[in-house]
């Protein structure tokens, strides 16, 4: 007999059908066809051992399994749930008449109990679009497949509750989620805030105008000055997720595996810290086959690079195209996948390898030559990218010991928020641009006037600092930042001189 059930595979961050045909016929033998990875090929152990621990059995006979389409490579033992429903539909020991209306995944135990799987999400958008009338899927996965409306998702703890539902023998109750009251109920969930750190109040200045504009920033400056303490309260100052952008970031999370237990969707913006061991593979996505990486889990949030020198040159150097065009492109022989990669990089770093050039108060150890060495490692193109530098110094104890609460990351979130509307308005009619950071030239142009005084202002700063063409385009676009910061409509010659006194890599100071 043949039988047809139905799964999914991840392609980037979508989900593509796979119909997996099962014949049982006269003979003894057991084939898998269709494109399987290894871990596809040994779900025959799991699914014999799963099923005489629930009183049934792989039958004695010869069964062939085919997963189409075959030019598509099956990987994972997600499998295992479709192949097992399959085998014992067309075996006739459960009833065939539900099995081709759900997409059906999961991994089995031994004892027949169903493991988490990865991309449940973009599963069930796929479910719903193929016209399926639900997916099953392990109890654990339910929760975040369920935010996906106009589609039944059933949660099964084992193979047995799944087998009992085909059956009609027991009923499922569907998993919902109100999937608004879910996202507003975490939308404020921030673990740190603006309010817990005393002084630096020209960093938070800086940081502020990154949050309305999503720029990119660097902060150097010794060790203890509180860099890593600041980049991880920046995400409580972005502008908050909207819906869309928050089920985008959950679809990628989900392929990636990197979803918590029990939760259904990204509500703040993601924060992504990687170590500077990192490989470029892993920072960007890819491997045989291919995952997202940092660049991706940080989409619509923040990837933070502490230690920026200490990361391999190559790796760094892969991030230049991602900034620019916002996804990343992997390329096999047989496909190619995009994934998203539209972020704001902040990264942090010592001025020197002991740490302590332009400390205030402690010796620099350092040679100039090895100062110069130590900067060095980042490219200069790498530097052009990152709209804002900015120099953090030790907080001076007085600062510390004062008892005044220092201004709180709602209050600097309005704010930006407000910036943000503005900007939205104006790009409203553009596709690929929602924020002043994301502008190309020819917008600049017509978007960043500047009058004759703020023409000779930056005109003297090209001159004196030596600025790229880029550099002076990010000028320009922080400078329209600060602007809507003040709602102004025109950019002045105080909202170009902060953007210029924000370029601190690329005075004499710094690195010579």
């Amino acid at each position: 007999m043949l039988i047809k059930t139905y799964g999914s595979a991840i392609r980037g961050i979508d989900a593509i059908p796979i119909t997996i045909e099962v014949n049982v016929d006269q003979g003894i033998n057991f084939l898998l066809v269709g494109l399987p990875d290894n871990a596809v090929k040994e779900s025959q152990q799991r699914i014999d051992a799963a099923l005489k621990n629930n009183n049934y059995k792989i039958p004695g006979k010869k069964i062939v399994i085919n997963m189409a389409p075959a030019d598509i490579r099956k990987e994972g033992s997600a499998y295992d749930l479709p192949l097992a429903i399959g085998i014992l539909a067309a075996s006739g020991q459960i009833d065939k008449s539900l099995v081709h209306k759900y997409i059906i995944m999961g991994e089995l135990s031994l004892d027949g109990s169903l493991k988490r799987i990865k991309g449940a999400l973009p599963m069930a958008i796929g479910a719903r679009n193929q016209g399926f009338k639900g997916i099953m899927l392990p109890a654990e996965n339910a929760k975040e497949a369920a935010i996906v409306d106009k589609i039944q998702v059933l949660g099964v703890d084992n193979i047995k509750t799944a087998i009992d539902f085909l059956n009609n023998e027991k009923d499922l109750e569907p998993v919902k989620v109100n999937t608004r009251n879910e996202f507003f109920s975490g939308i404020n969930d921030y673990p740190f805030d603006f309010e817990d750190v005393k002084g630096q109040e020209n960093v938070k200045r800086a940081l502020e105008v990154c949050a309305a504009g999503m720029h990119n920033a660097l902060m150097a400056g010794p060790t203890g000055a509180g860099k890593t303490m600041l980049a991880k309260r920046i995400p409580s100052i972005l502008p908050p997720l909207n819906l869309h952008e928050a089920l985008e970031t959950t679809k990628i999370h989900s392929v990636g595996g990197k979803m918590k237990r029990g939760e259904s969707l990204k509500s703040i913006r993601p924060f992504i810290a990687p170590h500077h061991t990192i490989s470029d593979v892993a920072l960007v996505g890819g491997g045989r086959f291919p995952q997202p990486g940092a660049i991706s889990l940080a989409h619509n949030g923040l990837l933070f690079l502490d230690e920026l020198p200490e990361f391999k040159r190559t790796v760094l150097e892969v991030l230049r195209q991602p900034l620019e065009e916002r996804f990343v492109t992997i390329s096999r022989a047989r496909f190619t996948v995009d994934y998203p990669a539209s972020f704001m990089l902040i990264a942090a770093m010592n001025p020197c390898h002991c740490g302590y050039y332009n400390h205030p108060a402690k010796e620099c150890v350092c040679s100039s030559a090895e100062v110069h060495r130590y900067w060095n490692r980042i490219s200069g193109p790498l530097l052009d990218r990152i709209d804002i530098h900015m120099e953090v110094v030790p907080v001076d104890i007085n600062e510390l010991s004062k008892r005044k609460k220092p201004e709180n990351s709602k209050a600097i979130r309005e704010r930006v928020a407000i910036a943000k509307e503005i900007q939205e308005k104006r790009f409203q009619n553009l596709k690929d641009v929602h924020c002043n950071s994301q502008m190309a030239p020819r917008q600049i142009r017509n978007i960043c006037q500047i009058d004759p005084a703020g023409e000779a202002l930056l005109k003297n700063a090209m001159e004196k600092l030596g600025l790229s063409a880029r550099a002076y385009d990010r000028i320009l676009k922080v400078s329209r930042t600060i602007a809507d910061l003040e709602q102004k409509d025109h950019i002045l010659a105080e909202h170009l001189a902060e953007a210029i006194q924000y370029r601190t890599l690329d005075r004499d100071t710094w690195g010579k």
